[in-house]
């Protein structure tokens, strides 16, 4: 056995390499296992995290590859500014109705106290390419609330105070309009269609550059899992491909493009 001797003034301490390796391995640290489905279906905020670090073109093709079904919004949802976020589905509905109604939109407001930490509000206005849904003072309420982000399928207004804030909202384009008088709220955590795509409450939203991905609530922990494994394979490929100079002899060796 290897002894090492060390002297000090009170005497002589004798440690073993035994004594060493023991310590060191009681200070290492091991990487956690890769979580399961199951796992993040046990740990809903673990999962809302984790959605927040995978790219949305790899939510979707997840989804495509799992569900067979198309669950991201188009070219004309566009953000105000580059964002990632993530989060769950807060819906509310407006229905076009010319009104002199001060109440007509007192729902929508109402919607947006009752969210909080990670929302997103999702909300479809009916034909509303060229009226806001949205502007600086329902985007600073979210803010101060905690919303991850806002989907709105119609336009969005005030955007100086919505950048400067720095909260993030997808929209089919600003305009200066308003939904006052000419719209009333049509409901609140209520199943919608949002450019295209169907959202219920608590779907969990994924926004990034590439575009709007909805993901069902009930299949989330199974998409994550293979968006995941999408998104490694595909960040490997880009040092492969930039050593060998040859796309073709990545796709082989990942089976990803």
């Amino acid at each position: 056995m290897n002894i090492f001797r060390i002297s000090s003034r009170r005497g002589v301490i004798m440690i073993t390499l035994a004594t060493i390796a023991v310590t060191v391995l009681a200070h290492v640290v091991h990487a956690d296992a890769p979580k399961t489905a199951a796992d993040y279906a046990a740990d809903p905020a673990s999962m809302i995290d984790a959605y927040r670090h995978v790219e949305a073109a790899s939510v979707s093709d997840a989804i495509e590859q799992l569900l067979h079904e198309k669950q991201y919004m188009s070219h004309h949802m566009q953000a105000i500014f580059p964002t990632k976020f993530a989060g769950t589905a807060l819906t509310v509905k407006l229905v076009k109705e010319e009104n002199h109604d001060a109440n007509a939109l007192s729902g929508m407001l109402k919607a947006i106290d009752s969210g909080g930490q990670g929302s997103v509000y999702v909300m479809t206005v009916e034909d509303g390419a060229d009226i806001a849904g949205m502007g600086g003072l329902m985007g600073t309420a979210m803010f101060s609330r905690g919303f991850a982000g806002a989907i709105i399928d119609g336009g969005v207004r005030d955007l100086p105070q919505l950048k400067k804030i720095g909260f993030p909202v997808y929209s089919t384009g600003p305009v200066p309009s308003t939904s006052v008088s000419h719209y009333r709220f049509g409901g609140m955590n209520v199943p919608v269609v949002c450019n295209g795509v169907k959202v219920a409450p608590q779907d969990i939203i994924v926004a990034d550059q590439d575009g709007v991905v909805v993901v069902p609530r009930d299949k989330a922990p199974e998409v994550l899992v293979l968006a995941q494994h999408l998104d490694d394979s595909e960040h490997s490929m880009y040092p492969f491909i930039e050593k060998f100079h040859s796309i073709e002899e990545a796709v082989k060796q990942f089976g990803r493009i």
